[in-house]
């Protein structure tokens, strides 16, 4: 940041909106609070659950306790927004229950969010939303901690990343490089001669689309092998993940720093350095839809 704005910074918190999609919510929010928190500015996080949909792996409590409504947060503004994943990538996204619910608040804040940084499953949806961009089944799982490689250099986003540098992945579907491409207004960042299309920024910079899980912790993706075993599912090891390809080691992480690396850029280049100090002055830089 150049001194002349860095010396009429005015200061505040900025005001960071999760929807939280995924079964267990309170290890998605310990995992996104961990990322936010390597960083000296100063946050406010809030956490959002839909209506149209109960958790059946969190207590009532804690939802009634730690989150808020659409209907309640709907009139307010924030500097940024994430989305998580779902499990629900083996509907069509009209199929989902609470679709409808989902759209409204994709809609929303395009006008009331300065910048969304949407995981997985919540940046497929995003895309189809505002772009009618598809998902297609994958023969198999995507499943594994994978390299990639930067596709545009010189982004903000990935700025300090090394090349290549490792995701988890965990998909039975895929967004392709091609359907992204012909928008003209969606550039790709990053993405895996394997696992694909990983990281999609819209040239105004103010939707992220990431479908890779830079949050998990260490021993996620051994959690999710172990459960799909137990249920007798079809599913193979996580590739580059396991030592030596047994299970019984402990999985190294090595993609730690390259997820709060990511979080940090998204906090400052497209969250800190672009929010107006007065989020009602937010309708003045925001578009319309982007499609």
């Amino acid at each position: 940041m150049a001194e002349h704005r860095a010396i009429h910074q005015d200061i505040r918190p900025l005001r960071i909106l999760l929807l939280n999609l995924m079964p267990d919510k309170i290890a998605t929010e310990t995992q996104i609070i961990r990322l936010l928190s390597n960083s000296p500015l100063q946050m406010e996080l809030f956490l959002l659950r839909l209506d149209t949909y109960t958790p059946k792996n969190t207590s009532s409590e804690h939802m009634s306790s730690f989150y808020s409504t659409f209907e309640a947060v709907k009139h307010q503004r924030f500097d940024g927004m994430i989305i998580t994943g779902a499990p629900v990538e083996h509907l069509p996204f009209e199929e989902v229950g609470y679709w409808r619910e989902l759209e409204d608040i994709l809609d929303w804040k395009l006008e009331n969010v300065t910048s969304c940084l949407h995981i997985c499953w919540g940046a497929q949806a995003a895309l189809y939303r505002h772009h009618g961009i598809p998902k297609y089944e994958l023969e198999k799982k995507t499943f594994g901690v994978f390299p990639h490689a930067i596709t545009k250099p010189h982004t903000r986003l990935l700025r300090g990343f090394d090349e290549p540098f490792c995701v988890p992945v965990s998909r039975h579907t895929e967004t392709r490089a091609s359907d992204v491409s012909r928008t003209g207004v969606l550039d790709i960042l990053a993405e895996s001669e394997k696992a694909g299309l990983l990281i999609v920024v819209s040239r105004d910079d103010r939707q992220i689309y990431v479908t890779g899980h830079f949050e998990y912790d260490p021993l996620t993706l051994k959690a999710e092998y172990e459960r799909d075993l137990e249920k007798g599912l079809a599913i193979d090891m996580p590739e580059n993940y396991f030592p030596n390809n047994d299970p019984r080691g402990t999985p190294p992480i090595r993609w730690r720093s390259h997820a709060h690396l990511l979080y940090s850029n998204w906090v400052n280049y497209y969250v800190y350095q672009e929010t107006p100090f007065d989020l009602h002055e937010l309708n003045h830089i925001s578009g319309r839809r982007e499609a």
